[in-house]
């Protein structure tokens, strides 16, 4: 699916998604990855939702979020608490919801100069 939203330059937008992929800035991933609106897309790795760990979310709250949009990957999959300690400890807010969601949401909320992060599961399900 094609995504045509209001670009704001000079930031990292999601402009496109299927199955197991997903494009910003007309960049095709097919792994795991963290973005921000103003910085390189970073690789995460996490190679499935079994194997998410505290320190995969440590990670992205190092990076100084104010909110972490979780794509948990093509279905809705909501992590341990135990796994997010380092968000919810420095007032990070998460939301999780599936990949496709959470490209949409990011889009939305980082149009509107918020600090958000993107942490998308792209593995099998």
């Amino acid at each position: 699916m094609k995504l045509h939203a209001t670009v704001v330059p000079s930031s990292n937008t999601f402009n496109a998604y299927g199955d197991g992929y997903v494009e910003v800035n007309a960049v095709r991933f097919d792994r795991s990855i963290v973005v921000f609106p103003d910085r390189p897309v970073l690789d995460w790795p996490v190679a499935s939702f079994e194997t998410l760990s505290a320190e995969s979310f440590r990670f992205i709250a190092d990076q100084g979020p104010e909110l972490v949009v979780f794509g948990s990957g093509s279905r809705l999959r909501f992590p341990h608490p135990r796994l997010l300690a380092s968000l919810i400890d420095r007032g990070i807010g998460v939301e999780t919801m599936d990949v496709h969601a959470a490209c949409r949401t990011y889009n939305i909320l980082m149009a509107e100069g918020r600090r958000v992060a993107a942490a998308l599961l792209l593995a099998p399900a």
